[in-house]
């Protein structure tokens, strides 16, 4: 019996082991399914991306992390990625079908292919974030296993097919954010299961069709920025489990269906926008469970419920721009979780409550009737609450917290009825700077947070800015006109901006508003989707209405956009307010990209000023005494005076005149020797930063704190007056930046001197080329803006200067880096000072070999197009990090740009990529490569111009493929037009050249350029 249970057990265990065995051999030979990964790969090729080796293992699509079930198809750290199911089979063996395919913010380009309708056995399907075109083909119907599909943030466009009522077991459909055109497909009602709809920004128009009363499984529902009409659908207070609704910026009427009671399961309710109907706020008395709560702009009348309080799990709360009236409730302002209140442009009275939570930080009550005086709370660190334009009592208030505060009270009452200012001008969001023109516009680059305001100094202006999303932005380049450096700031608030001349001359103005996208930028790509929409008033007169930025400069790059609008001063005051009406998109590149962006504020009298334009006088007291004094004053002043003319007349005559400089239209600042003495400590040897052929450089520190570095050219240099004002006069007309600043210059006798802003992190090539002395690590963010930043400086100063400027000698060198790693060009127009083989701001006589364009080193042929092919090289250079030149390396490596041309053409380039830098974009790296290629090729009419090489650098422009090989210097050969001499000492990298003059047809004017100078 024992050996009978043995023989059992064993035979049991046999048969186990082999159930084991074949099930392993099942899953060894398990493969995708032909078809399947035949159009995948086919889908891959078309949009030019690869399955990447963590699924697809030896040429098996459905491996690795595609059956690993421990990974979810929305892991972030897989991207492509496709997820099988292996438990097919086909004859004798397993096949596996694809289930899943993400392809999510690749930036991947062109239609959808066809082969895609195949992938029948599909379920969740994420193409979101990209740049698809073309229609959505009627062939997503045959997807009828889906369940999860999103297309949202693409460029899709035509009809919406109604075939994706076919999908009956969808939960999730994303389409927003494209250009989809016709009615919303009643088909979709068939979807019964659907959860989540998002129709955002799709394009789509028409009254929400009544079959989505079927859809009462739905969660979350978005019908923000879509032009859908009629009046809001009552079925929807039948989707009872909904927990976020979002209806804003559409053509919907009201007012708000009595249904809309039922939806007790929300955590998020925005409705906004909404016209034709009041409402009041009794349908979200059962909204408890609430997190926020928008309803904004719609006309809701009433007053705030008594029970707020209640709502214990609210943080947001935006009731702004409504008709709102009674007190606010005490419990409103004590809600434990609450962080941002929004009460602004109602009709709210009362007082203020004497208390709030701690949570409670940023708070609007702009734009009502409340009165009384402040609670003790106002006043506290990191809480600056927007009161303007009620009737508050502002005795014992802490002015230094809320200066001018007076002023922006009910009418504006600072200086009414006496006007004493005719103009201003405001460079939002960024510091005071003086235009082309000579107009000042004073700074506003306080931090407003969410809800708050400014006055200037001297009460003639200020702003108010409110908006969950808010702040200013800095640092994009404007490429169409000279200002551009009043459009490297803008003020952003993605709900209300308001600036306000104050204390201005009854009169007529013309209104000059200048705006520049410098948010969403690029094209062809999903970053450049988004869409900026925005209402203008001014003195309460709408005069745009869903103003685009973009859109109006007709481009996709960034251009400076200019409104001019006429408006009458009667009560001294001159509004101008920008609303976000619900329009646009909300988060694209990021959340909060949407609402009011403006660079530029200014106003113009159209009439001839009669006041003095400037703050009052602050002493009137004792005139006698004051004229008297003035009197005896201005005697012995003039008695001063005269001495000093006097010495100074005497003293000038041991120095040579300078009428030059003093004729000069844009006079840069003339600084007095002893002044410079002073400044560097007696030219101090320890603040000594390096010393060339030409002089020395020292570091000094003015007395109103800057720090500058000195040039001091030497009594020896050959380098003749002549020439040093017409090189001030060059780089004194420009300005950008990412060019090293001029402050000034002093020419007294033999002494000539150049005085810069002093850049504490030196040159690039140190940063790259330091060795074992270098103190900065660039990582690959850093290097691509270096890259940027010299494209930018360079397409300044070849396009954007009134006079074409060519640098002569860019190279790392010649770009130093400030203290946050901003690059700048520096010696531009200069290159002939100064010897840099030991200088902080350096440049050569001779060029250098390596960054040299061919033409110009044989032929003398100096066109913009040598800058390029120099910035070329300073491109591979940062991809790399080492110089162009290393004799020490093997053959094929001694010369960077031979080296990746072959790598290149290999399609290797990923050996050009520095060792030190662990992690890198290869799309940007590839991007980099290319660009430098074409910059570097032998012919210049074949190199792009400098503003190309931004766009193409920044996305905005396809990378034309490179065909041909750059040009080397030694690939050129001599004639006998050509008189050339190359030397080559030692470790030199220096040459002397004669030159040939071009045909002046050749190339357009240029400042600073000296053809058949020896160089």
């Amino acid at each position: 019996m024992s050996t009978c249970m043995l023989l059992t057990v064993w035979f049991l265990m046999c048969i186990s082991g082999s159930v084991h065995q074949i099930r392993a051999q099942i899953q060894t030979v398990a493969t995708t399914q032909q078809d399947e990964a035949r159009a995948l790969n086919s889908i891959f090729a078309a949009w030019k991306i690869r399955a990447p080796k963590e699924w697809n293992i030896s040429g098996e699509l459905c491996s690795g992390a595609a059956i690993d079930e421990s990974i979810t198809i929305d892991d972030k750290a897989y991207n492509p990625l496709i997820k099988c199911n292996c438990n097919y089979r086909d004859v004798d063996s397993t096949i596996c079908r694809i289930t899943a395919l993400k392809v999510y913010a690749l930036d991947v380009r062109g239609p959808i292919p066809p082969q895609l309708w195949t992938l029948t056995y599909l379920t969740n399907l994420n193409l979101a974030q990209n740049y698809l075109t073309g229609t959505l083909s009627p062939a997503v119907g045959n997807l009828i296993r889906m369940e999860w599909i999103t297309f949202g943030i693409n460029a899709l466009s035509g009809p919406f097919p109604k075939e994706i009522g076919l999908l009956t077991n969808l939960k999730s459909l994303g389409v927003g954010l494209n250009n989809f055109s016709g009615s919303i497909p009643p088909e979709i009602g068939n979807c019964t299961k659907l959860l989540k709809i998002y129709l955002g920004n799709s394009g789509l128009s028409g009254e929400i069709p009544s079959s989505f009363a079927n859809l009462v499984e739905m969660e979350d529902a978005w019908f923000n920025d879509v032009n859908v009409t009629g009046r809001i659908p009552e079925f929807i207070g039948k989707w009872t489990k909904l927990t976020i609704l979002k209806i804003y910026g559409t053509g919907l009427n009201g007012p708000i269906p009595s249904s809309f009671s039922n939806l007790t399961s929300l955590r998020e309710l925005s409705l906004s926008d909404i016209s034709n109907g009041s409402s009041s706020l009794e349908f979200i008395k059962d909204m408890k469970s609430l997190n926020i709560l928008v309803l904004r702009n719609s006309n809701f009348t009433g007053t705030i419920p008594s029970n707020i309080g209640e709502y214990s799990s609210l943080q947001q709360v935006d009731l702004s721009f409504n008709k709102l009236h009674g007190p606010i409730p005490a419990s409103l302002f004590n809600l434990g979780r609450l962080t941002h209140l929004f009460l602004g442009n109602n009709t709210l009275n009362g007082s203020l409550p004497t208390q709030k939570s701690q949570t409670l930080s940023n708070i609007d009550v702009s734009y009502n009737d409340l009165s009384g005086s402040l609670p003790s709370w106002v006043s506290l660190q990191k809480l600056k609450p927007n009161l303007v334009a009620n009737n508050f009592t502002l005795e014992g208030l802490d002015k230094r917290a809320f200066s001018g505060l007076n002023c922006l009270q009910k009418n504006f009452p600072c200086n009414r009825g006496k006007g004493i200012y005719s103009d201003f001008s405001i460079n939002c969001g960024g510091p005071q700077i003086r235009s082309v023109g000579g107009a000042v516009f004073e700074r506003e680059d306080d931090d407003l947070g969410s809800a708050s305001f400014v006055v200037s100094d001297v009460q003639r202006w200020a702003a108010s800015s409110v908006g969950l999303y808010s702040g200013s932005s800095n640092n994009i380049w404007v490429i169409n006109t000279l200002d551009s450096e009043l459009f490297q700031s803008a003020r952003h608030s993605s709900s209300s901006l308001r600036y306000y001349g104050l204390g201005l001359e009854n009169g007529g103005y013309t209104v000059t508003l200048q705006f520049a996208e410098i948010q969403i930028l690029g094209s062809n790509s999903w970053r450049g989707l988004g869409t900026r929409r925005f209402d203008i008033y001014v003195q309460g007169r709408r005069v745009e209405k869903d103003f685009d930025i973009r859109r109006t400069s007709g481009d996709t790059t960034v251009q400076a956009v200019q409104r001019r609008y006429k408006a009458n001063v009667s009560q001294n005051y001159l509004e101008i307010h920008l609303l976000w009406a619900g329009k646009g998109s909300c988060c694209i590149p990021i959340l909060g990209t949407y609402g009011p962006l403006i660079s530029a504020v200014s106003a113009k009298p159209d009439f001839t000023p009669t006041v003095a334009n400037r703050p009052p006088s602050k002493g009137n007291k004792k005139k006698t005494g004051t004229v008297v004094g003035v009197i005896v004053g201005l005697g012995l002043l003039s008695i001063f005076a005269c001495v000093v003319i006097f010495i100074i007349r005497k003293s000038r005559k041991r120095y040579t005149n300078d009428e030059e400089l003093l004729s000069m239209d844009a006079k840069p600042y003339i600084f007095a020797y002893s002044e410079l003495k002073s400044a560097t400590q007696d030219f101090d040897p320890t603040n000594k930063l390096g010393e060339g052929g030409f002089g020395s450089v020292y570091k000094g520190k003015l007395n109103d704190g800057r720090d500058i570095a000195v040039k001091v050219l030497s009594v020896s240099s050959r380098h003749g007056k002549g020439q040093f004002v017409a090189e001030i006069i060059t780089i004194s007309t420009v300005m950008h930046r990412n060019l090293v600043k001029l402050y000034g210059c002093c020419y007294e006798g033999d002494h000539r001197l150049l005085v810069y802003e002093y850049l504490p992190n030196g040159s690039l090539d140190h940063a790259l080329f330091g060795g074992d002395n270098k103190t900065l690590n660039l990582d690959w963010s850093t290097r691509f803006e270096i890259c940027m930043g010299v494209a930018r400086g360079l397409a300044y100063l070849h396009e954007e200067a009134s006079v074409c400027i060519v640098h002569r000698d860019v190279k790392a060198s010649n770009i130093l880096l400030d203290s946050k790693l901003l690059p700048k060009v520096s010696d531009f127009g200069l290159a002939k000072l100064y010897d840099d083989k030991k200088t902080h701001m350096s440049t050569r006589v001779a060029g250098t070999i390596g960054y040299l364009a061919p033409e110009y080193a044989m032929r003398g042929h100096l066109t913009e197009k040598t800058d390029v092919y120099a910035f070329g090289v300073v491109a591979l250079e940062l991809i790399s990090g080492r110089k162009n030149s290393d004799v020490k390396l093997e053959d094929e490596k001694k010369y960077l740009l031979e080296w990746a041309w072959n790598l290149h053409e290999k399609r290797q380039e990923v050996e050009l990529i520095d060792d030190e830098m662990s992690e890198f974009n290869m799309k940007e790296v590839k991007r980099m490569i290319g660009i430098a290629l074409l910059c570097t090729q032998s012919s210049y009419s074949l190199r792009p111009p400098m503003s190309k090489v931004v766009a193409m650098l920044s996305g905005d422009l396809e990378v034309s493929d490179v065909s041909s090989k750059p040009g080397y210097l030694t690939d050129w050969s001599f004639d006998e037009t050509s008189k050339s001499s190359f030397s080559v000492t030692g470790t030199s990298t220096s040459y002397s050249t004669s030159f040939v003059t071009p045909r002046e047809s050749d190339f357009k004017p240029m400042l600073g350029v000296k053809i058949n100078e020896g160089r």
